[in-house]
């Protein structure tokens, strides 16, 4: 969060979009964030995972990402009755393309439509075991190619089991694109307080809904660590989200918990009993005020993940 210093630059940054309550749309985007929020009780994955080494659990994401989010399309058009419940969008569909911004369309199929386009929805998918506990969606569109409908969307997934079973979604991060936009560039040029130029540079006649070919992206004039974009470094934009999603129960066990244990296998601790003494003490340490009983109920079911690792 922001320290006191700070404070008066993120209440003065950008706000999110007016939008015309006489626009039909923006009815229609109202119940398209209530269907994503529904994401979790309607998602459906039918091909479990298994056989997957606990140390290489943290490519998932490549290797399941594409598939996550074909699924979040298929499961937003069958959740019609929440975006559309009296049909009034009935020739409309969500589409994805991964090669154009946004990568969702909710498009006409109806030939020589007056709005082929109703919204669109940036959608990223976040294995929540990842190792860098925050969503590595990188977010570098202009402003300018952001309808005031348009949504940006990181749904975060686990699988049921842990490290093997059906891919689960939780409750998903939802945000205006455009608010999204100019806050990353507000935060990179006025409140990082960067020692190198925080200049940006925007593409020329961006507009919503560009052809792939078009050019969309913001540039920043230095940036050595390549973090421009990274939504998450862009607080407090997704801090609550990401908090919430790392206290999310898999087997009884938070993600945190999950995260760390997986991470200090990856580090090459020297053996099983080693990854759990360390994990216990940063487990005590991080949480030394909850109740001792709770605090030893965490602990006997961390002792139970050795009999999960290969």
């Amino acid at each position: 969060m922001p320290n006191e210093m700070d404070a008066d630059k993120y209440e003065n940054g950008p706000q999110r979009p007016e939008l015309d309550p006489l626009d039909r749309r923006t009815e229609l985007v109202n119940g398209v964030r209530a269907a994503l929020m529904a994401l979790p009780g309607e998602f459906e994955f039918e091909h479990p995972v298994s056989g997957v080494a606990a140390t290489d659990l943290f490519s998932l994401n490549t290797f399941l990402g594409a598939g996550i989010e074909l699924e979040v399309v298929r499961t937003l058009n069958a959740l019609r009755p929440i975006w559309d419940p009296e049909s009034k969008w009935a020739s409309y569909r969500f589409e994805r393309s991964g090669q154009a911004f946004p990568d969702v369309r909710l498009v006409d199929q109806v030939a020589n439509s007056k709005m082929p386009i109703a919204l669109g929805i940036e959608l990223k998918g976040w294995w929540m075991l990842s190792k860098e506990g925050v969503p590595s969606l990188r977010y570098v569109v202009s402003p300018d190619a952001c309808a005031p409908h348009d949504l940006v969307c990181v749904v975060p997934w686990y699988l049921n089991s842990a490290v093997s079973g059906r891919p689960q979604v939780a409750e998903p991060w939802v945000e205006s694109a455009k608010f999204a936009a100019k806050w990353r560039d507000y935060w990179w040029s006025d409140v990082r307080q960067a020692k190198t130029d925080a200049s940006l540079s925007y593409p020329a006649n961006a507009h919503p809904y560009p052809s792939k070919a078009d050019a969309v992206s913001v540039h920043p004039a230095s940036d050595s660590g390549s973090n421009f974009g990274r939504l998450p470094r862009s607080r407090p934009l997704m801090d609550a989200f990401i908090d919430q999603t790392m206290s999310v129960q898999i087997l009884g066990i938070n993600t945190q918990a999950w995260v760390d244990f997986l991470s200090l296998h990856k580090e090459g601790v020297a053996s099983d009993e080693a990854v759990i003494r360390e994990l216990q003490k940063r487990l005590i340490k991080r949480d030394e005020n909850i109740a001792p009983e709770v605090a030893e109920e965490i602990l006997q079911r961390l002792d139970e993940l050795q009999n999960l690792l290969p």
